[in-house]
């Protein structure tokens, strides 16, 4: 990064929306669970929007232009006792990958978590992809023992009958 760019980390705001919409569109492309599909991105994120206690979403500008975004949700864990963050996506822009961008806003969002007392920060990675593992344990991640699974629910199964 060169010192004469502006790189700035701010709260993403509805205008944003489009952009970080078609963003988790590219990541959800190249993630074997998830299929792009632009209105539930939106939904989404408008989810989260309008409701800060359910989270946060967060941009890095580079000279006003969006070039990556970190998508923060808040939950308990009767575990720790207390709010936790499950950090569900963070995007680099293809063309802006290697930059040290990624780790500049997982370092924000980290740093918001230690500023809240967050007791925790969890999140999910593709298995064959080694380069994000790596690139979360270099930041502290570890390991869990646990094993995620999910059951998808359809909007059939939640009519009342």
């Amino acid at each position: 990064m060169s010192e004469k760019e502006n790189v700035v980390i701010e709260p993403a705001t509805e205008a944003d929306l489009d952009e970080l919409s078609e963003m988790l569109g590219e990541l959800f492309a190249q993630e074997s669970d998830f299929r792009p599909d632009k209105e539930k991105q939106l939904r989404g994120l408008r989810l989260i929007f309008e409701q800060p206690s359910r989270g946060r979403v967060f941009v890095l500008r580079r000279d006003g232009a969006i070039v990556g975004m970190i998508n923060l949700l808040f939950t308990i864990s009767t575990a720790e006792g207390g709010f936790v963050i499950l950090l569900e996506d963070l995007v680099i822009h293809k063309e802006h990958q290697g930059h040290g961008y990624g780790s500049k806003l997982l370092q924000h969002a980290i740093d918001f978590a230690k500023q809240k007392n967050f007791l925790r920060v969890t999140l999910l990675t593709d298995r064959p992809e080694n380069v994000a593992q790596e690139f979360f344990r270099r930041h502290g991640f570890v390991e869990s023992s646990m094993i995620p699974m999910r059951l998808w629910i359809t909007l059939q199964n939640n009519q009342a009958e």
